[in-house]
């Protein structure tokens, strides 16, 4: 009589291995357990029927080959004992290597005669197969060879469902009674296993090198000294290339290839070496220095831009100042990749990418010497140094001490260039910037006193010196910005007397804001100086504040000069 098991595998996801899909049912018929599969390619739109009881896809790179081969394993207890079968499946790419399918046998204990695949799983990363037995029974094998590495039980009951365990490359699964099992590889212990417990050495190897496993250290050492003693150097470089950890890839390592003279005709030993590095991986920090060493003698910096572009490089500072000397726009590159922020400022300066120095300043969190940099650019180009010092005080806060971006200014006497900056600067007439208000009026009192006027008639600053700024609008000869900023009367009756250099106009006005007594003083003042020059605008004033000033003042002010043309 024929009974059919419940359906125990699954039917892998098209998304997956979108070319082949396999479903799997357990027949019992007399007592012998049959499996049948049915493999389906989807790209050919035809099926195969299969003798097995699990399978399993994975994506596996053989040694030598560029891309990953699509190979399928599975299980099969039959009459003749126990089978596991590696095949690869649908075309090999052009440029690989096909698979050699194997046919191992699966042995099972004699404790169990009547043991069957029930479930497989395979690790891509550690190249392993999982083969799960009816009586709990694991089973691992090498992918690449079909080796067996480990078997044992690990469960007294029927596993019910397995399944990749992603955290530890391993598998997972479920017995009959609710446990939940896990098995991984032991990465620090698995090779040193394999070589001294199973006594394979190449299969030690091989997984050493695929999965950069320590434990056969010394088997890559003692490969790589007697190739390289026999002169046997492309092979010597692949087993540098390949050693774990990069125990070969070392400084030692390019000294011993650049020892050995070229052969005519043929590309140098070191370069042999750095070019099967290249192929498989990424230069290391000490690799890629010594290969862009004659590279840049010889000017090719096309090869080192394809190098960094397929990221084969590992850039760093030594590097970025090598390439330098080169060209410091591919350098400004390099420092960018090894994050060296004090040379990518460096090259925008000198590539006059002054812009993006703040931006890049801001988003990597650095503080450069901004001084520094704005007294470099002021020497090549002032104009351009304007605009970089006026990016340094575009936020609330300025990057830098606005006190010394004044002093790179006026080192190089850019009076214009610097009131430029500071008008942007001081613009929101902060208290705390009061002495910058002074020095931007200061300066151009004393160089311009035009720019000053314009300055102090829009009225911009209130938090400057007005007593220094009025002593130096006197000397600049601004008498009426300078009566604007007097408070003392000594002060002002010094400059009120100069009425030829007042508008007259103004000056009435002016006198409308003193108290009675400056004001008497003040007119006093200016017939004692020059009353044939002041007289006429002294009436001026008398007339319109006599109310104020009193009539009676007025008249002994006039007759105490003999005046008798202001008394009138």
């Amino acid at each position: 009589m024929k009974k059919t098991f419940p359906f125990i595998s699954q039917r892998k996801s098209l998304t997956q291995y979108p070319r082949f899909v396999f479903r799997l049912g357990i027949l019992a018929q007399d007592s012998r357990v049959v499996g049948r599969m049915q493999l389906y390619s989807v790209e050919r739109k035809v099926s195969q029927p299969i003798e097995g009881h699990a399978a399993a896809f994975t994506q596996f790179k053989l040694d030598g080959n560029k891309k990953p081969s699509t190979l399928f394993s599975f299980g099969v207890r039959g009459p003749q004992g126990g089978k596991l079968h590696i095949i690869e499946v649908g075309t090999p790419a052009p440029e690989n290597q096909p698979f050699q399918k194997k046919a191992i046998d699966v042995q099972f204990p004699a404790e169990a005669p009547n043991d069957f695949p029930v479930a497989m799983q395979t690790s891509s990363k550690h190249g392993v197969i999982y083969l799960v037995t009816k009586y709990g029974y694991i089973h691992m094998f090498d992918i690449e060879s079909g080796a067996l590495i480990y078997m044992n039980r690990i469960s007294a009951d029927t596993m019910f469902v397995t399944a990749p365990y992603e955290p530890t490359s391993g598998i997972i699964a479920v017995n009959r009674k609710g446990q939940v099992l896990s098995v991984s590889v032991d990465e620090e212990n698995v090779v040193s296993y394999i070589q001294n417990s199973l006594g394979n050495a190449e299969l030690a190897y091989k997984m050493s090198a695929r999965c950069n496993l320590p434990g056969a250290d010394q088997l890559f050492l003692a490969r790589f000294a007697q190739l390289f003693q026999s002169g046997n150097y492309s092979e010597a470089a692949k087993v540098a290339a390949t050693a774990p950890r990069g125990i070969l890839r070392t400084q030692q390592t390019i000294q011993q290839f650049q020892t050995v003279p070229s052969q005519p005709g043929q590309p140098s030993p070191l370069l042999q070496y750095f070019s099967i590095l290249l192929e498989s991986s990424k230069l290391n920090k000490e690799e890629s220095i010594e290969l862009c060493k004659p590279v840049v003698m010889q000017g090719k910096k096309q090869l080192i831009e394809k190098w960094l572009k397929e990221d084969k490089l590992e850039c760093s500072e030594q590097l970025g100042d090598l390439v330098k000397t080169m060209d410091p726009t591919l350098a400004l590159s390099v420092y960018l990749r090894a994050n060296v922020p004090m040379k990518v400022i460096q090259c925008f300066a000198e590539t006059g990418q002054y812009q993006k120095i703040v931006l890049y300043a801001k988003k990597v969190g650095y503080q450069p010497d901004y001084i520094y940099l704005l007294r470099s650019i002021m020497r090549i180009n002032p104009e351009q140094g304007v605009q970089f010092a006026q990016l340094l005080v575009q936020d609330a806060e300025p990057m830098c001490d606005l006190t010394q971006v004044v002093d790179v200014f006026l080192e190089s006497n850019l009076i214009q260039q610097c009131t430029a900056f500071l008008l942007e600067a001081l613009k929101n007439n902060r208290e705390d910037q009061g002495h910058l208000q002074t020095r931007l009026l200061e300066m151009n009192l004393m160089q311009a006193p035009q720019v000053a006027d314009a300055i102090l008639g829009n009225n911009m600053f209130t938090h400057y010196d007005r007593a220094h700024i009025a002593s130096l609008c006197e000397k600049a000869g601004l008498l009426q910005r300078a009566l604007e900023h007097y408070t003392d009367l000594y002060d002002i009756k010094r400059a009120v007397v100069h009425t030829h250099l007042l508008n007259p106009d103004w000056l009435v006005t002016y006198f409308g804001r003193l108290s009675v007594d400056d004001c008497v003083e003040c007119l006093k003042a200016m017939l004692q100086a020059n009353i044939r020059q002041n007289l006429q605008v002294v009436v001026q004033i008398a007339t319109k504040y006599h109310e104020q000033l009193g009539t009676q003042k007025l008249i002994e002010l006039f007759e105490s000069f003999k005046s008798y043309e202001g008394k009138l």
